[in-house]
């Protein structure tokens, strides 16, 4: 597998219960800490626990995958009943993170307060959001690895804490990339376009693309959305552009990835901003 990310295993304590036997340890590739998503393999056949939560989808090869929300504490501990019924036990330590605070004044009252007459349409599109990633696939589209879906400067990054006008506000659960209205959006991985909504209220024009067993990237904020439900794109496949659209101070693009119901950092998982840069700048040269 390809990907953008430091890759180590941080394995704490180590549990095992197979009736006597020695067992193998999952293999891992990513990174446990808070906001994280770790790409797991076992033996074909196995079924998962993580915290006495199973894991509803894994490949049919025995690949999973982990995500750590933003204030997970640890250690996660994870359970494998094996197909010939053997029980494995396993705990991680899950490294802390500092996040910023970010203060945002001068927003019209109702971008911070929503109108009660907007409510419903609110709490509708909650509705087609989850509805959205309900379905898990199988198949392995992550695999081919990530890359950045637009280049350019960071104005907003995963877990820092919004106070607009002076109130606080749930955590930014995406990296924020401003650039210029109608700039292209690529693909960053391969997968299956679950939402194309042109319209919703917090995140305007907003768009799912599920990267298989429960991984899904979402993209904010948009001017355009170029493909529709049902799609197969490939890694840099054109499919929006930017845009101001929702609840926005300003074009740019807001990605965000799930894991399950895990709201996790999707700049883990590509390289940093100035080096993906660097190397499109090099590629161009050429």
């Amino acid at each position: 597998m390809r990907f953008g990310m430091t890759t180590f295993l941080a394995t704490t304590g180590l549990i095992v219960s197979c009736f006597g036997a020695i067992a193998a340890e999952p293999t891992y590739e990513g990174q446990f800490v808070q906001g994280g998503i770790v790409f797991g393999q076992t033996d074909p056949g196995s079924s998962i626990l993580l915290d006495g939560n199973a894991i509803d989808t894994i490949g049919p090869d025995g690949a999973f995958i982990l995500g750590f929300p933003r204030d997970y504490e640890g250690p996660a501990k994870l359970t494998l009943r094996k197909a010939d019924g053997a029980v494995e036990e396993y705990a991680y330590d899950i490294g802390d993170r500092e996040f910023d605070i970010q203060r945002i004044d001068g927003l019209p009252p109702k971008m911070v307060t929503p109108d009660p007459k907007v409510m419903d349409r609110i709490k509708d599109d909650s509705r087609q959001a989850r509805e959205a990633r309900v379905e898990r696939f199988t198949q392995e589209f992550y695999k081919n690895g990530f890359i950045w879906p637009v280049l350019g400067p960071i104005s907003g990054v995963y877990g820092s804490q919004r106070i607009l006008n002076g109130e606080p506000r749930a955590p930014h659960w995406g990296v924020d990339i401003a650039v210029p209205t109608g700039t292209e959006v690529v693909a960053p991985a391969d997968g299956i376009v679950t939402l194309a909504h042109p319209d919703m209220y917090f995140s305007g024009a907003t768009l799912f693309i599920d990267h298989g067993l429960g991984m899904v990237s979402a993209f904010l904020h948009l001017s355009e959305i170029d493909v529709k439900v049902g799609d197969v794109v490939r890694q840099g496949d054109p499919i929006a552009k930017v845009g101001a659209s929702g609840r926005a101070t300003g074009p740019h693009l807001d990605w965000r990835i799930n894991v399950g119901d895990a709201r996790v950092d999707a700049a883990l998982l590509v390289p940093p901003m100035e080096d993906a840069q660097k190397a499109a700048k090099a590629k161009a040269s050429n």
